[in-house]
């Protein structure tokens, strides 16, 4: 429970534990940093690591000085990418391994066939939507993989959102988080940001709560 206290705490506090980890680890602060985007995005078992609010806060600490914009964006944005190729890959490898078996006792190959087909007419714009949608991002490129995506159609928008997720929150820290308002609120700016993101998703499944309570009447 203290863990997970705690690890709230950094989520939501971001402007007070960046600079312990910029000032103890130094130019390993960005391996640090690398390493966090690369899980969040490429390990379907840590979905819940920071991603939008702390690519701000990292934008913004780069605006103070405290770190380089410019390989906050090279190296970020790799991460990003190569998380989601790693995730893809992972997923690629289970799919037939997991549905292996026409009636297996969890899952069956109609599942996964229908997967496919929704990310061959469907996959690419939710490869890029999902990249600003918390835990959503994590989950997409594993389902695309063991959809069987085509990997060249899957890697082109994998790019794209990739760099657009990580370019338009970095970019936006690094041009607005030294606005006085901002500053002086910056907690509360992390918060609207995790809310905000998290709204697409809970609309969601809400919207499909209420076709599914349809479909009973």
């Amino acid at each position: 429970m203290d863990l997970i206290i705690y690890f709230v705490d950094f989520f939501i506090h971001l402007d007070k534990y960046l600079p312990v980890v910029i000032q103890s680890f130094g130019i390993w602060a960005y391996v640090i940093i690398f390493l966090v985007i690369f899980c969040e995005t490429g390990l379907v078992v840590t979905p819940i690591l920071p991603g939008d609010s702390l690519l701000f806060a990292l934008g913004a600490f780069a605006a103070r000085g405290a770190l380089s914009i410019e390989i906050l964006l090279i190296s970020l944005g790799i991460a990003a990418v190569a998380g989601d190729s790693v995730n893809y890959a992972v997923g690629n490898f289970l799919g037939p391994k997991v549905f292996h078996y026409q009636d297996s006792r969890f899952f069956k190959r109609e599942y996964l066939l229908r997967t496919h087909r929704f990310y061959e007419i469907h996959g690419g714009k939710t490869i890029i939507i999902a990249r600003f949608i918390p835990i959503i991002r994590t989950f997409a490129p594993f389902v695309a993989g063991i959809g069987t995506m085509k990997y060249l159609r899957f890697i082109t928008y994998n790019v794209v959102g990739g760099l657009a997720w990580v370019c338009l929150f970095l970019l936006g820290g690094y041009y607005f988080g030294g606005i006085p308002t901002v500053k002086k609120n910056f907690t509360l700016v992390i918060i609207a940001i995790i809310i905000i993101s998290v709204m697409p998703g809970v609309f969601e499944y809400w919207r499909q709560r209420r076709i599914a309570r349809r479909g009973k009447i």
